[in-house]
């Protein structure tokens, strides 16, 4: 039962509920649908806009925004099959660590399932932040702007009554888009934190082997199944890989220029009301990143420790047979399972930095431009 797996349990619930995940049914049409049209019309405008850079920037950043969404569901629908059978491991793995009654491993998940359920809803928090943030800014303006920079070919989308129903269909398509967005990511950032829960529980076994009293040959087939789930580690994560690489990808070249624009946006706004929204959108890309570079590094950093778990077993004291066991699953968790960026690097809190360092370096190339 996913119930009893916070760590995911939320973010599966919306996507379910949206029909991108198990079930198939209209909802999954409407909302597709309805974000399409959104998209072509926001693309349309921004082809045909006399906006100043203000309002370039700010609907570049919707844009990218919605776009993103799209392609998330549509990857979605395209390998749920995928996803549906990851989500079934990590609850079938879940289970197999509950039963083995170890008070370390119970805290693990009882941590995790914590700190899963507090990100998707830190997630969510953001991304109402957001909302709001959309649905105000055309109260902060002197003159009729919608939400999002949209335009109907043929259609005033600035006369009565074309702008009151645009304007509410912009505010009932945002909270949609926000839950097809979100939780995606924080799903994405759940399968990771199992997989850090999956080293540490391995981790823990291998540091009790020389703790425990077992002849030779019980010794030789814990140190397998050891071997046997070091594998199991690896292949989930290269699972996750599949599933996620490129889309991590394109929002790592998406949002570091977005980050840019914002950063710049926030320079030249003259109103309060502007700054404060501006700062949300930038925390939402913060908040969306940082969570995903922390744990995906943490993953890498405690695929690392089995190594030194393994060492720690006081091997060279083993038998010949296990010896070279030992020896071969240490040689292998020295080159760490890692989530990896469009299958080239891997996403670490390093690579974080150098994009924050980046998008700074390009944010004051603009601002001595500008100046």
């Amino acid at each position: 039962m996913l119930e009893d797996i916070q760590l995911i349990y939320m973010n599966v619930r919306i996507l379910r509920f949206w029909a991108l995940l198990y079930d198939k049914n209209v909802k999954r049409y409407i909302c597709l649908t309805l974000s399409i049209v959104h998209v072509l019309t926001q693309i349309f405008y921004m082809c045909t806009t006399d906006e100043g850079i203000t309002g370039i920037i700010r609907n570049s950043y919707m844009l990218v925004l919605w776009i993103n969404t799209v392609l998330r569901a549509y990857l979605l629908l395209f390998d749920q099959q995928r996803y549906i059978q990851l989500i079934s491991d990590l609850s079938n793995s879940c289970y197999e660590l509950k039963r083995m009654d170890d008070r370390y491993i119970a805290y693990l998940l009882a941590k995790m399932n914590q700190q899963g359920r507090l990100m998707a809803r830190g997630n969510l928090f953001f991304g109402l932040l957001t909302c709001i943030g959309f649905a105000l800014y055309p109260l902060s303006s002197t003159e009729r702007v919608l939400p999002f920079g949209s335009k109907i070919p043929g259609v005033n989308e600035y006369a009565t009554p074309y702008y009151q129903i645009w304007f509410v269909f912009h505010l009932l398509i945002t909270p949609m888009g926000c839950c097809m967005y979100i939780p995606y990511t924080s799903l994405c950032v759940g399968f990771i934190m199992f997989g850090i829960v999956m080293c540490q529980s391995l981790q823990h076994r291998l540091r009790r082997l020389k703790h425990r009293l077992l002849n030779p040959q019980q010794l030789s087939l814990e140190i397998i199944e050891c071997i046997i789930y070091h594998q199991r580690i690896i292949d989930y994560i290269r699972t996750i890989n599949k599933l996620t690489t490129y889309i991590f990808l394109v929002e790592f070249l998406a949002f570091g220029a977005l980050l840019c624009a914002l950063l710049f946006m926030l320079m030249i706004v003259d109103s309060s009301a502007h700054i404060a929204i501006v700062s949300a959108y930038i925390n939402m890309i913060l908040a969306q990143i940082l969570a995903l570079y922390w744990y995906a590094n943490e993953l890498r950093e405690q695929n690392l420790a089995i190594a030194v778990a393994a060492y720690e077993t006081e091997w060279f004291m083993f038998d010949m047979k296990v010896r070279k066991n030992i020896q071969f699953m240490i040689l292998r968790a020295q080159r760490p399972a890692s989530v990896l960026l469009g299958n080239i690097r891997p996403i670490t809190l390093e690579l974080f930095q150098n994009l924050l360092n980046t998008t700074y370096t390009f944010f004051t190339v603009l601002k001595r431009v500008y100046g």
